[in-house]
C-alpha cells in the first residue's frame, strides 16, 4: 500500500483538506495524513489533494502520484470547474473556470502558470475570454494567462497598482455588469480593491472576502487576515446584504459550499451583522477558522 505523508513545506493553506477531509486533518498548524485511502474513491480524492497542493507537500514514500488521477479541471457543477494546481505565489488560492452559454469561459483568479495547464483548461471549457482577479493577493499569473488566451484582464482600481497593465478596471463601489449574467460587486475590506463576482444568481466568487468554514459550518470572514479594514468589509457586506442571490460560495481561501439560495441569503445577512461587531486586530494567519 502507498504510504502517503505530508512534508514540512506545508503552509497550512487548507487546500488539501478541502478535497479529502476524511483523510487529511489539521494538526499543530499543518496538514497531516489521518489515514491512508481505503478504496478507489478515497484514492481519487487523495490525488485531487495531491495535485491541488501549492507546495506539493503530499508525498508518497513508495513512488510518485499517478498523473492519470489528476482530476483538474474538476467540475463542481454544470457551470463551474475548479482549476486545482494552486500556486504558492497566490498563497495557495483556489481558482475557477466559469462556463458561459456562448461556449466560452471566464477564469476567476489563477492557478500556477503552465502552458500545458492553460491548454488543458481551454480543452475543458472552450476559449477563455476574461481573467477576473478578485484582489491584489491573487494577481501573480493573471497577465500570463490573459496573454496566452488573448483574454481581458480585470481588476478593481483600488488594487490597480498590483497589476497596472490590466485591460479592464472596475471603479467605485456600485455593482457593474461585465458580461451577460456576470456582475462585479466591489467589496473593499480584505483589500482596498477586493471584488466579488456574481454569475447567473447562482455562483458567488468571493476572493478572500468571505468563505465557508467547516469549523463553524457557516459563512465567515477572515477577521485576522484583513489587510485593509474590517470596518470597510462590514460596510461592504451591509451594502451587499439583500442584493446578492446565490447558491454556491466559491472563495479563494477557505472551503466552498452549495446551499439553497434563500438559506445563503439568510446566512449572508447574519454574517453582515456579525462582521459589524468585529474590531481591528493584528494579522494572524493561525487564527483563521478553516
Amino acid at each position: 500500500m502507498t504510504d502517503w505523508y505530508v512534508d514540512d513545506r506545508c503552509t497550512n493553506c487548507d487546500v488539501a483538506r478541502q478535497f479529502a477531509p476524511e483523510l487529511i486533518i489539521e494538526e499543530e498548524r499543518a496538514s497531516r495524513i489521518l489515514r491512508q485511502p481505503g478504496d478507489d474513491a478515497e484514492n481519487r480524492r487523495l490525488h485531487a489533494a495531491v495535485f491541488a497542493c501549492p507546495t506539493r507537500s503530499i508525498r508518497s514514500a513508495s513512488g510518485q502520484p499517478d498523473p492519470a488521477l489528476d482530476p483538474f479541471p474538476m467540475a463542481l457543477d454544470d457551470g463551474v470547474l475548479i482549476c486545482g494546481h494552486n500556486s504558492r505565489q497566490t498563497a495557495g488560492a483556489n481558482s475557477y473556470l466559469l462556463r458561459r452559454p456562448s461556449g466560452t469561459a471566464m477564469m476567476i483568479d489563477t492557478p500556477r502558470w503552465s502552458p500545458a495547464l492553460a491548454e488543458r483548461y481551454v480543452a475543458a471549457t472552450g476559449p477563455v475570454t476574461d481573467v477576473l482577479l478578485t484582489h491584489r493577493d491573487h494577481v501573480a499569473h493573471g497577465r500570463r494567462y490573459a496573454d496566452h488566451y488573448g483574454a481581458r484582464l480585470w481588476i478593481h482600481e483600488g488594487d490597480l497598482d498590483a497589476v497596472p497593465d490590466a485591460d479592464q478596471v472596475i471603479r467605485g463601489t456600485d455593482p457593474v455588469e461585465i458580461g451577460e449574467g456576470v456582475t462585479a460587486h466591489p467589496l473593499p475590506g480584505h483589500t482596498r480593491g477586493s471584488v466579488l463576482y456574481l454569475a447567473d444568481d447562482r455562483y458567488c466568487f468571493t476572493g478572500d472576502s468571505f468563505y465557508w468554514s467547516r469549523t463553524t459550518d457557516d459563512l465567515e470572514v477572515a477577521e485576522s487576515v484583513t489587510w485593509y479594514s474590517i470596518g470597510e468589509l462590514a460596510a461592504s457586506l451591509a451594502r451587499a446584504d439583500g442584493k446578492l442571490r446565490f447558491e454556491w460560495v466559491l472563495p479563494g481561501h477557505g472551503d466552498r459550499r452549495r446551499r439553497d439560495a434563500d438559506e445563503m441569503s439568510r446566512r449572508l445577512h447574519a454574517l453582515a451583522e456579525r462582521t459589524a461587531q468585529a474590531r481591528p486586530r493584528q494579522i494572524d494567519f493561525t487564527a483563521v477558522r478553516w
